[in-house]
């Protein structure tokens, strides 16, 4: 069972192609990365994806939904969370929860059930009263996750969200998401990293708005270096000249 569908996806702005026709499935639960350096159509992709801008063409199924018909049904049942910390910074730990448990309708009760686990799996207990702007790059990493998935959502969207962060930070992460697909969680993720990408049950390399490789971190390694001790960074290398020479 799939939870995101994508055929030949195109994002075009004026005679710029962000994203080209692009294709690709990822299964319920799957940890999906989405690798590719700045400019190469990551976060085009999650923005159509998200219903947030709408494909030039090609077609996509998020949560069952179509991005162009039923979109605000997408928002609904998604979890989405940027590189950029977009919580207020004036607000503490628990209000920027509670305000988030208002946006996505949640009953007073279910709030408060879903906050303690929030606190629980972040591991923000105690900090509560703490003014977001106070928190390290960590905490507030932690904080926009717990945001993120307040509701629930059964497709989670993080578009390099380990971006300035220490590398302790990034490991807590990590271990974050995947006790969240351990859950049932989708999580698609875009980064720059290869060493955390290689934690992804399957990669997507995309490069000048082209996916130019995909499998899992395994198969690519032997695909493009033949041999498995190597690291994504050569893959990553070895997939673009192959690219570049076609």
């Amino acid at each position: 069972m799939y939870s995101i569908e994508v055929k030949n996806l195109t994002k075009k702005f004026g005679s710029f192609t962000a994203v080209n026709s692009i294709s690709f499935k990822v299964k319920k639960g799957e940890i999906f990365g989405f690798l590719g350096p700045n400019g190469a159509g990551k976060s085009t992709t999650i923005r159509m994806l998200c219903g947030i801008i709408r494909p030039t063409s090609g077609e996509a199924i998020v949560g069952g939904f179509n991005i162009y018909k039923q979109s605000e049904e997408i928002k609904k049942n998604i979890g989405y969370m940027s590189q950029k910390f977009t919580l207020y910074l004036d607000l503490t730990v628990e209000e920027n929860i509670d305000f988030y448990g208002g946006i996505h309708g949640l009953s007073q009760s279910l709030n408060s059930e879903r906050k303690q686990w929030v606190l629980n799996m972040a591991g923000l207990e105690g900090r509560q009263g703490s003014l977001a702007k106070q928190l390290s790059g960590g905490w507030k990493q932690r904080l926009s996750l717990g945001c993120a998935v307040l509701h629930k959502p059964e497709i989670l969207f993080l578009d390099e969200p380990t971006a300035s962060v220490d590398p302790v930070s990034r490991r807590d992460f990590w271990e974050l998401i995947h006790s969240l697909s351990e859950e049932g969680t989708t999580v698609f993720i875009t980064s720059h990293y290869m060493d955390e990408v290689e934690r992804c049950q399957r990669v997507a390399i995309i490069y000048s708005g082209k996916i130019i490789a995909m499998d899992s971190p395994k198969e690519l390694k032997v695909k493009y270096t033949n041999k498995l001790d190597s690291t994504l960074e050569e893959v990553f290398i070895s997939a673009i000249h192959k690219e570049k020479r076609k």
